[in-house]
């Protein structure tokens, strides 16, 4: 009697462990599934070689993404990236012209450009145009001409 009681309790826990081993069994199941989740692939090798091939073509990516935007970065460095305009009348006195005469300075970021300028008088208009290498006018610069430049130089260094 006491060995039938006895071999009640060791079935009891053998019992007990099965269906703790079963959902043990069931829980790695659910944890591969939703590893392998999103794939054709039915093993781990697969899902691993898979892996790799997506880390190979995302270091592709990456390699083209890097030289696109070194190529855009000096596109940009090159490009307009400071406005400032001086309106003035250059007539001052003789009753011409009013505020209609502008100045305007365009540059890069490495100080290259042009100041545009304009005399506006009844009679008719002028423009000129000075060119600027390394924030520096290669001809003479009348005082609205610099002060656009002047300006056009602040904005540079505000952005910055």
């Amino acid at each position: 009697m006491c060995y039938n009681f006895f071999y009640y309790i060791i079935s009891f826990i053998a019992i007990v462990l099965i269906g703790i081993l079963i959902g043990l069994v069931i829980h790695l199941h659910l944890k591969l599934k939703k590893f392998l989740a999103g794939s054709d692939v039915k093993n781990l090798d697969g899902t691993i070689s898979e892996m790799k091939k997506s880390i190979n073509d995302l270091q592709i990516f990456k390699k083209e993404l890097e030289s696109y935007l070194v190529s855009v970065e000096a596109r940009i460095r090159r490009s307009v990236q400071s406005v400032s305009t001086v309106r003035f009348n250059p007539f001052k006195g003789t009753g011409s012209g009013g505020n209609q005469s502008f100045a305007t300075a365009f540059m890069n970021e490495e100080g290259d450009g042009v100041v545009v300028s304009s005399l506006y008088s009844r009679e008719h208009v002028s423009v000129f145009s000075k060119p600027i290498k390394a924030h520096k006018a290669e001809y003479e610069l009348s005082d609205e001409e610099q002060n656009a430049l002047d300006a056009a130089e602040k904005i540079l260094k505000a952005g910055k």
